[in-house]
């Protein structure tokens, strides 16, 4: 189907197309819906493409890279503003009021307004690929590094790392926005309906008791996708803390329960193996869950093991 441009340029009611009518550009902006619907298509495109042939078999690394791109790019467009704003206090500081220093400020203010409508642009493509992706394919993307702020299609993602330095600036004394973390583990095997609907329940207990929590897990495959899945859904912040098997080797997913519990969570859920007993009658505890939950109860924090509904 054909879009006209006047379409693509038209302004809606959003965030996005305010600042892009506030830049003064002669030039148009493509409106919040025209970027949202660019990603869709991009990555409906790209499934279409693959779907029966032998890059089937390769589909979650072509698409969660297509994803990737966008986002890289927006932190790469943001570093820019960034520099244009660091520009902007150093000029405005030195300000001599001559011509040429208020040109030259009004020329970096122009650069960092630009910058962000234009980080904005790509995180609103960003976002509409990865939630296509998640229709088409059930899959969810996250950041593999660094902090994602949220739009209307999603939450916000924050990285282990940053959500403890920003308890540590609390504790000194700054303020801080975030509630309260409710840290999940779950096994890589329980990925099945029944743990699904445990999960959810779960997790929508800690919503209902907390309504302004944080979700903080390290986003291995099985039950803390679905997880990941229902904070999306629900609009919750999500805080990944990955298990870095290059730095830490074996060791790595234990390193990540020390992060999850340095967030001083106000509830640990753990799922220690698949709730279907069908799957498999002998099933072990998957560890680091297990670890998760012992280390809660040697630091005084409340944890709840997710168990099957009552027969």
């Amino acid at each position: 189907m054909h879009t006209s441009a006047h379409s693509v340029f038209s302004k809606s009611d959003s965030a996005f197309d305010d600042l892009s009518a506030s830049l003064g550009d002669q030039r148009p902006h493509p409106s919040e819906d025209a970027l949202s619907q660019l990603g869709r298509a991009l990555m409906t495109e790209l499934l279409d493409v693959i779907a029966d042939t032998a890059l089937e078999d390769f589909q979650t690394t072509l698409a969660e890279t297509l994803i990737g791109a966008f986002h890289s790019a927006a932190q790469r467009i943001e570093r820019d503003a960034d520099r244009a704003r660091d520009t902007m206090r150093s000029l405005d500081r030195d300000f001599d009021g001559s011509e040429a220093a208020d040109t030259e400020l009004q020329e970096a203010t122009a650069k960092a307004r630009a910058g962000d409508a234009a980080t904005q642009a790509a995180e609103l493509i960003r976002d509409a690929a990865a939630e296509s992706y998640t229709v088409a394919t059930g899959e969810v993307w996250t950041a593999w590094r660094g902090s994602r702020r949220g739009t209307h299609l999603t939450a916000a993602q924050m990285e282990a790392k940053a959500a403890i330095r920003a308890i540590k600036t609390r504790r000194a004394g700054d303020a801080d926005p975030g509630g309260p973390v409710i840290a999940f583990r779950g096994s890589p095997t329980a990925d099945t309906a029944e743990d699904a609907g445990r999960v959810f329940d779960a997790l929508n207990w800690a919503l209902k008791e907390w309504p302004d929590m944080a979700l903080a897990t390290t986003g291995a495959k099985g039950s803390e996708k679905l997880a990941i899945k229902w904070s999306k859904q629900k609009g919750v912040k999500l805080i990944l803390a990955r298990a870095d098997f290059d730095a830490h080797g074996k060791a790595a997913p234990f390193r990540a329960n020390d992060e999850l519990i340095a967030l001083e969570p106000t509830c640990c859920l753990t799922l220690v193996h698949s709730l279907d007993r069908s799957r498999s009658p002998d099933q072990r505890p998957f560890g680091p869950a297990l670890n998760l939950g012992q280390k809660a109860m040697e630091t005084g924090l409340r944890h709840v093991s997710i168990r099957a509904r009552a027969a």
